[in-house]
């Protein structure tokens, strides 16, 4: 191993005890350039992967380390976490197997192959009960007669949405208090009836006197959304906002996230908007969080109603015909144009299944060599300046604005200008040492950067319906390196 290598590898090592993911994996890179034969530079680089959620490219480094070592436990566990990660169990259940033939008191390997092995009987069973077609969770609901639980002490809500409600309905959110479940079921199904009648690409124009601002991924980090709203204002008649995508999953808020976004949505249906990201889907929902919290703190039917409106989403905004805002990214094909987004149907599939529009649309990430290329995440493509460049000359588009990945900055400006990524959970998961960001677009149309950082939260740990997922915290299995 040459000095070089271990020098770099232990910058790597730095930067990941400080959670700056992307430069530790950075250094590892450079260790393995300069260094190829030793495996545990692989696996350093698939845990700083696992961290990044570049699960496709943590499954190719620890393949890596084990076609260099085929006895390596630490390459077995990190390729089942990821291949866990990617909704592939059946084959994390062969990493975790030989992870136990290796090492028999491996407790966390022991762990992860029991949770594998649950997680593969209830997906089957899942997808045993689905049938086509099946009536709406709000059939049968009486609103009307329904009663508000005993002991719920906040705003009442009538037939209309209103400021006040909203405004209980946030300081009751910072205590830790719920809503009454039939003003859960109110807010829902108001929403998904107006976002179903919008168009799969809702467009905007920014009129003098208003300020647009664009948020990414907040995944149930509701304090820090507090912090936004706190910095930049909240939404009104001069402030418009649109939320793109993943206001869901891996952090401990999702619902109070969700709801609140929606009572804005149902107040405010014209000046504010709502992307849907890939993980306003049932099959992340089932295992990340979301799932899980809103059966712990409500039911399963408020559950499936949310699933119901999640699919109802809008898939993208176009503002002032300049900046196409959307959670993936770009696609496939160079001949699709905005013209192929109005037309999408996407009420006529629910989730976005493993190809097609859709799924690309939630899933895809750029890259910075031209051209297309396989996934980090092993769903979906990558594209790069070449495919973003035109695909903005054919549709007369400045630049395409979409979230999806961390970054450090809480933004980046990618391909030239034309790709930017905004991301606004600061810290995200309490492990990430990002910083969060939002747009803010005004009748000029120049793009005006903002970030914010992570603020204090209470200790509540991320609720799961089926077991636990990896979270980027996660750390099990990591060894004497990392």
């Amino acid at each position: 191993m040459s000095q070089t290598a271990v020098e770099f590898k232990n910058q790597g090592n730095k930067a990941f005890s400080h959670g700056d993911y992307p430069t530790a994996i950075t250094f590892y890179s450079k260790a393995i350039d300069a260094d190829a034969s030793e495996p545990t530079f692989f696996t350093n680089r698939a845990q700083a992967y696992i961290k990044t959620e570049a699960y496709g490219y943590a499954i190719a480094d620890a393949t890596k380390a084990l076609e260099i070592n085929p006895k390596l436990v630490k390459a077995y566990f990190r390729r089942g976490l990821a291949r866990t990660a990617i909704l592939k169990p059946k084959d994390a259940i062969e990493d975790f197997k030989e992870c136990v033939r290796l090492d028999p008191n491996n407790k966390d390997a022991r762990l992860k192959l029991e949770e594998c092995k649950k997680i593969v009987r209830q997906l089957a069973f899942f997808a045993a009960i689905e049938v086509g077609d099946e009536p709406s969770a709000a059939e049968g609901l009486d609103l009307d007669s329904m009663v508000v639980e005993d002991g719920y002490d906040g705003a009442k809500l009538g037939s209309e949405m209103t400021q006040e409600f909203i405004d209980d309905m946030i300081e009751r959110f910072k205590n830790g208090k719920l809503l009454a479940k039939k003003y859960v079921y109110q807010i829902i199904i108001a929403v998904k009836k107006i976002v179903y009648d919008e168009p799969t690409m809702v467009e905007v124009e920014v009129p003098e006197g208003v300020e647009m601002t664009v948020c990414g991924d907040t995944h149930g980090q509701y304090f820090d959304l507090m912090e936004l709203f706190r910095r930049n204002g909240v939404p009104s008649d001069k402030h418009w906002y649109l939320f793109n995508g993943d206001f869901v999953d891996r952090g401990s808020w999702s619902t109070e996230i969700a709801l609140l976004l929606y009572a804005y949505k149902w107040l405010r249906p014209n000046n504010f908007f709502l992307n849907r990201g890939n993980h306003e889907t049932d099959d992340m929902n089932k295992v990340y969080g979301f799932e899980g919290e809103c059966k712990a703190k409500y039911n399963d039917r408020i559950f499936r109603l949310f699933s119901e409106s999640f699919s109802a989403l809008a898939l993208a905004t176009l503002i002032g015909s300049k900046y196409l805002v959307l959670h993936g990214g770009l696609f496939s094909d160079d001949k699709v144009t905005l013209d192929d987004i109005r037309k999408l149907n996407r009420h006529s599939q629910r989730q976005p299944g493993q190809s097609g529009l859709m799924m690309e649309m939630l899933w895809t990430d750029p890259q910075d060599e031209p051209g297309r290329g396989p996934s980090k995440r092993g769903v979906g493509m990558q594209f790069g300046p070449d495919v973003t460049k035109r695909f903005c000359e054919n549709n007369g588009l400045e630049a395409v604005i979409r979230s999806h990945e961390v970054r450090m900055d809480g933004y980046e400006v990618q391909h030239d200008g034309k790709c930017i990524t905004v991301f606004s959970a600061p810290r995200y998961c309490d492990s990430t040492e990002n910083r969060g960001a939002y747009i803010n677009i005004g009748p000029d149309y120049k793009l005006r950067y903002e970030q914010f950082d992570a603020v204090p939260h209470p200790n509540i740990r991320p609720m799961v319906g089926l077991p636990l997922i990896p979270l980027p915290s996660a750390t099990a299995g990591a060894g004497s390196d990392i």
